[in-house]
């Protein structure tokens, strides 16, 4: 019995024997232990010489850095995080090291492991840190380098010396044995100037005017052209098209639908409106990331420019979920990539950047400062004085005169397309019920509103309403009535479908955390898609659902309130005059629809949610979360946590970006300036300013325009302003030279690069159209507005077709065309007209058969040119000779010359006038920039 009594005790003191042994075995050390495993087994493959896969073994700062994947291969006291160990343990067939059958024995594997869980101590490498650095010129700080000195050999060259741009082009073109061409004759130099500025050519007579006031006032009179087309409002038409271009803007999402997306177009006429005003650069770029909370809404369009794939495309399986948001993640960062930064962070998302310091927790870090961002839209925050919101003021205000009119009478409903709104008299209450009297619904949102805050929904979960009904888990059990309070709205709704003979009938009931006066419902099933998306022929249907709503009283009972039937049937019967009140409101409503502020797809905002790094950029495969941030390489540290509220990270992330200390904002807009006004950038890459882009031809010229920008040297000019940097280069000789080639200049810069002559080049699809439309005095001028249709109207999965690419009603500028992904518009997309799919800083050039059958044969050319000839005609007082000559006057901007005129006289026998028209508007001379 004693033994029996001993033996538990001593075989708890075995136990806690062996737990002391455990408890002291020794720590891994890294010479004895970990050295000689990495040195037999890795480092060959990634040590000193080689590293595959980007991914050094050899030091403790490479192994916290990690390779191309991004991952840090070491993360010390987390073997779980550490990416060392998913490779070691053959996690992932496609990068389980080492390869094939050789892998680690399973000691070694756990040595590992046990080292890193006590802190990866490597002697000698604990201090040691490596940075992320370049020595790449785009990612250095701006630095203003002194204007070159060159020699004054005559007048001209004593003004160009006084001018910074000609200095630095002359000192570059000296040092090739080269100079400026002649000066460009003033007929050509005021086409190419109003062309560049506002897209549109001088008409016969302001050339004339020019040519006359030139000759008489010299530099005085091509100043005063200057100041005046940077001051037309067609200036901002102009240069939003080149914006536009590069992020890709469309209205349409592209994929498999290609849906509209609707009144996109208010993000265009803020663009127009921006470059008008000559708004600071910095404000316009901060303005299109944190708009919202700028009263420039609209601006966010930016945002969700580039393509995407709807919701009801994608459908409902998760990955598929997921998926489609992180591409829709990655086209933001595309464009805020190539339009502003010049840098293509994109390729980070998978792995590192390949050339660039741009790593693949930058790429994510930067998706969560946009993390708040979804594609779709959203009521735009006006400003105070923007004209959509002075209109939808005066016409609110209509409405509201109108309702006052109903309000003492009991309720009434108002269909808003979106939605359907019944008011009703107000009442406070801690609860409501609605009951339906149909079996089958669908509902994405029921909100109940008061007068107190008219858009906030008091039934929303968010405001800790509670939900209850009948069916509580919908049709299927897959629709549950959660759906129906959780702000969301689209495709995600509450759905029954009852046997219709059953007596009950679906129902609702919202209990509030407290009393609450309410005095309206909203009602939608598809209210998302309606915002989003226009020109269907099957549009989104809103039922008009009959129901009745109960309200609780303070004695726990339920009192009858109201209904459809109460503020509809009954009303009207007892007051008919009630008709026409209704009318009244509802043709304001519609109205309110097309003039004043209404959703648009300028992007709407959801709750932030966590980021993490996403290994080869699978969502299925999520890894350490990061924080709201701009690239390291950039001190790109916003202080920003995960509990960040969405509008503050992007404000932040704005402010970083435009900080004058960013060495790449100033760079890559002046670039960007400078291609459109030479046809080619400093750096001919103007979307990448990386190791895979171009270098610059005149890096010194880069960076003083760049400072300028910044800080104008004179202290008058306003920073960051693009006119007077627009100003400055037009105003230069190298502008003003002529376009003629020279023997000298074509064998030692053929491309023209180094602009001993300005580089003639052919002009974009929308001069073309444009300028055939001035010639023929029928283009209408009106600045802003909803696009002009070419396409038909088409169910939801078929494709768009031209309808109309010639009527009178398509004579706006082609800036005011729809602008559709993957759709050709039979006429001028012939001419690299962007198809919006990709980033577009630098159009290609192409020159196709297809493009002069257009120009001979398409119906715009056919009327236009009919068009121009009966013009020409009545303005010669049909004398054809003198018409030959307005002809080309109104088409080329010159005279004819004799032999032209005799040329054209046989074209135009029989009184064939437009079949000169015709064949001016396909020659090379309309379609080059002289």
């Amino acid at each position: 019995m004693q033994s029996k009594r001993l033996a538990a005790p001593l075989s708890l003191l075995i136990l806690a024997a062996c737990m002391v042994n455990v408890g002291v075995a020794e720590k891994v050390d890294y010479e004895n232990d970990i050295a000689p495993i990495l040195e037999d087994r890795c480092i060959y493959c990634h040590g000193e010489d080689e590293q595959e896969s980007g991914l050094r073994l050899d030091s403790r700062p490479h192994m916290l850095r990690g390779g191309d994947s991004g991952l840090p291969a070491l993360v010390p006291g987390h073997p779980e995080k550490s990416y060392v160990m998913n490779v070691i343990q053959h996690l992932d067939e496609d990068m389980a090291m080492p390869p094939d059958d050789d892998q680690l024995a399973a000691e070694e594997i756990e040595l590992i492991s046990r080292w890193i869980s006590e802190g990866a101590v490597w002697p000698g490498q604990m201090d040691a840190v490596l940075k992320l650095e370049s020595d790449h010129w785009a990612f250095q700080p701006v630095v203003r380098p002194e204007i070159p000195v060159i020699p004054e050999t005559n007048d001209r060259a004593k003004t160009e010396t006084q001018q910074p741009v000609d200095a630095f082009l002359r000192s570059r073109l000296a040092e090739e044995g080269l100079d400026y061409s002649d000066p460009a004759e003033p007929r050509w130099l005021i086409r190419r100037l109003a062309i560049v500025l506002t897209g549109l050519p001088p008409t016969p007579e302001e050339s004339e005017t020019f040519v006359r006031d030139f000759s008489a006032q010299g530099d005085v009179a091509y100043e005063q052209a200057v100041d005046r087309l940077l001051q037309s409002p067609h200036f901002g038409e102009r240069w939003a098209q080149h914006w536009l271009d590069v992020i890709r803007w469309s209205e349409t999402n592209g994929s498999e639908a290609n849906l509209y997306r609707k009144n996109a177009w208010v993000y265009r006429d803020y663009v127009v409106r921006s470059f008008n005003e000559d708004k600071p650069y910095d404000q316009f770029v901060q303005e299109q990331i944190a708009g919202d909370s700028m009263g420039a809404g609209e601006a966010t369009g930016y945002l969700v420019a580039g393509p995407h794939v709807p919701a009801a495309t994608v459908g409902r399986e998760p990955t598929a979920i997921r998926q489609a948001r992180a591409d829709r993640m990655d086209e933001i960062m595309q464009t805020v990539g190539a339009s502003v930064m010049g840098v293509t962070v994109g390729c980070a998302r998978c792995h590192n950047h390949k050339f660039d310091p741009v790593t693949i927790q930058d790429y994510y870090s930067m998706t969560a400062v946009f993390q708040d961002v979804e594609f779709g839209s959203r009521h735009p925050e006006f400003s105070e004085d923007h004209p959509l919101r002075k209109r939808g003021k005066e016409l609110w205000q209509q409405i509201q005169t109108q309702r006052e009119k109903l309000r003492d009478d009991g309720g009434w409903e108002e269909d808003w397309g979106a939605y359907r709104e019944l008011h009703f008299p107000a009442t406070t209450t801690t609860a409501v019920r609605i009951r339906f009297k149909t079996p089958n619904l669908g509902l994405d949102e029921l909100e109940v509103l008061g007068p107190h805050g008219l858009n906030r929904n008091l039934a929303d979960a968010r405001e800790g309403t509670r939900v209850t009904g009948f069916p509580e888990e919908g049709t299927d059990g897959r629709n549950p009535i959660e759906r129906i309070n959780d702000g969301e709205f689209g495709t995600m709704a509450w759905r029954t479908k009852l046997d219709a003979k059953d007596e009950e009938r679906p129902w609702v009931q919202f209990d509030f955390q407290g009393p609450q006066t309410i005095n309206r419902l909203r009602l939608s099933n598809n209210r998302e898609y309606f915002y989003d998306t226009d020109y269907l022929n099957k549009k989104p249907f809103l039922p008009k659902y009959q129901f009745d709503m109960d309200i609780m009283q303070e004695d726990g009972t339920w009192q009858p309130w109201t209904g459809t039937w109460a503020v509809g049937e009954k009303l009207l019967k007892k007051n008919p005059e009630r008709k026409q009140i209704i009318a009244d409101i509802q043709g304001l409503i519609d109205q309110l629809s097309e003039e004043g502020p209404q959703p648009s797809f300028v992007g709407r905002f959801v709750e932030p949610v966590e980021t993490r790094v996403l290994l080869r950029g699978s969502p299925e495969s999520p890894h350490d979360e990061v924080m709201p941030a701009a690239p390291e390489i950039f001190a790109g540290d916003l202080g920003l946590d995960s509990t960040a509220p969405g509008p503050k990270r992007r404000r932040e992330f704005a402010k970083w970006l435009t900080s004058p200390d960013n060495p790449l904002t100033a760079r890559v807009m002046v670039n960007r300036v400078w291609h459109h006004v030479f046809g080619s950038g400093i750096v001919p890459t103007t979307s990448d300013f990386g190791r895979a882009g171009a270098p610059p031809t005149h890096p010194e010229l880069l960076d003083w325009l760049a400072d300028e920008f910044i800080s104008p040297a004179d202290g008058e000019t306003p920073a960051w302003s693009v006119k007077p940097l627009l100003r400055m280069l037009v105003m230069s000789s190298a502008f003003r030279q002529s376009s003629l080639p020279n023997e000298q200049g074509l064998q030692q810069d053929a491309g023209s690069a180094l602009l001993w002559r300005f580089p003639p080049r052919r002009m974009e699809a929308e001069v073309i159209r444009d300028s055939i439309l001035m010639a023929s005095g029928s283009i209408d001028l009106r600045i802003g507005g909803r696009s002009y249709r070419i396409h038909n109207e088409k169910a939801t999965y078929a494709q768009w077709e031209v309808v109309n690419n010639h009527g009178s009603e398509t004579w706006r500028r082609m800036l005011y065309q729809e602008r559709m992904r993957r759709v050709d518009d039979q006429i001028f997309t012939a001419f690299d007209f962007p198809d919006c799919g990709q980033v577009r800083a630098k159009r290609p050039v192409s020159t196709t058969p297809l493009q002069a059958l257009n120009l001979m044969n398409s119906d715009f050319v056919l009327e236009q040119s009919d068009r121009i000839a009966e013009r020409a005609l009545l303005e010669s007082n049909d004398d054809l000779d003198l018409a030959i000559d307005r002809c080309f006057e109104l088409l080329l901007g010159r005279s004819s010359t004799e032999f032209e005129r005799s040329a054209c006289r046989n074209m135009a026998r029989d009184g064939e006038l437009a079949l000169v028209c015709r064949a001016l508007i396909n020659s090379n001379e309309l379609a080059f920039l002289p």
